[in-house]
């Protein structure tokens, strides 16, 4: 037995945030810890003052790189196979780094 449950980081585009929150829900109950995207850009956001500034993307695509140090392996969630230019650079991160990266759906 492992001394600590296996830490899993998910990643993709936040558009995808239900998706995101049904494997992080499910790794969750698997024994899993998961580590994954604190802040989600909604569409009704996008038409009020919620927007997310560029320093904002900027200090939070950096805190991510940090979530994928943490953890054991990448979980990328990309209905579709959709993979965006944030969640590449965060896959060559986690390549970099020696991470494990799977996918939910292929590439």
């Amino acid at each position: 037995m492992p001394d600590r449950p296996e830490i899993v980081c998910i990643c993709g585009s936040t558009r995808f945030m239900e998706e995101m929150l049904a494997a992080n829900r499910d790794l969750t109950f698997a024994g899993v810890i998961v580590v994954a995207p604190g802040v989600f850009s909604r569409p009704e956001d996008r038409e009020t003052d919620e927007k997310i500034t560029n320093e904002q993307k900027t200090a939070l695509g950096a805190l991510h790189l940090r979530k994928i140090d943490l953890a054991d392996r990448v979980l990328v969630i990309n209905p579709g196979g959709y993979i965006g230019e944030s969640t590449s650079r965060e896959i060559a991160y986690a390549h970099a780094t020696g991470k494990p990266v799977s996918f939910t759906d292929p590439v």
